[in-house]
C-alpha cells in the first residue's frame, strides 16, 4: 500500500512534467548523423524536440540498464555456482541421512525447533 502511493506520489508529478515539456517543445529539430556535410546530410532526421529528448531518455536508460547487468555478471555466475553446490550438498545429505537409516525429512506434525531470542546489544 505504501510502495504505491510513494509511486503515485513521484509517477504523477513526473508524467505531468513530461506532458508539460512535450506540449512546451513541438517544434520540429532535424538531427544530423553526418558530419562533413552539415548543409545537406546523407543522414537525418526531423522530429519534434520532445520526441528527440525522450528517445535519449529511453536509450539511456537502456545503455545504463545493459552495463548494470554486464557489471553484475560475476555475481549472477557466483550465486548460480553457489545454488549448485547447495542442490549437490542437500542431495548428500539426504543419501547419508538414507543409510543411517534416518528420514531425510522431519515427519509429518512435528514441532520445529523453537526460534532463538536474542537480546538487544547493551550500549
Amino acid at each position: 500500500m505504501l510502495r504505491k502511493l510513494v509511486a503515485a506520489l513521484i509517477l504523477v508529478p513526473l508524467a505531468i512534467i513530461i506532458i508539460a515539456f512535450a506540449l512546451a517543445n513541438r517544434q520540429p529539430v532535424t538531427v544530423s548523423f553526418d558530419p562533413f556535410n552539415a548543409s545537406e546530410p546523407a543522414a537525418s532526421a526531423t522530429l519534434p524536440l520532445f520526441a528527440l529528448m525522450i528517445l535519449l531518455l529511453i536509450v539511456g536508460v537502456l545503455i545504463g540498464g545493459a552495463a548494470a547487468w554486464l557489471r553484475q555478471g560475476r555475481w549472477r555466475g557466483s550465486a548460480r555456482r553457489f545454488e549448485r553446490e547447495l542442490r549437490h550438498l542437500r542431495d548428500q545429505l539426504a543419501a547419508l541421512e538414507a543409510a543411517a537409516g534416518r528420514p531425510a525429512k522431519p515427519p509429518e506434525g512435528a514441532n520445529p525447533p523453537k526460534r532463538l531470542r536474542l537480546r538487544p546489544p547493551a550500549r
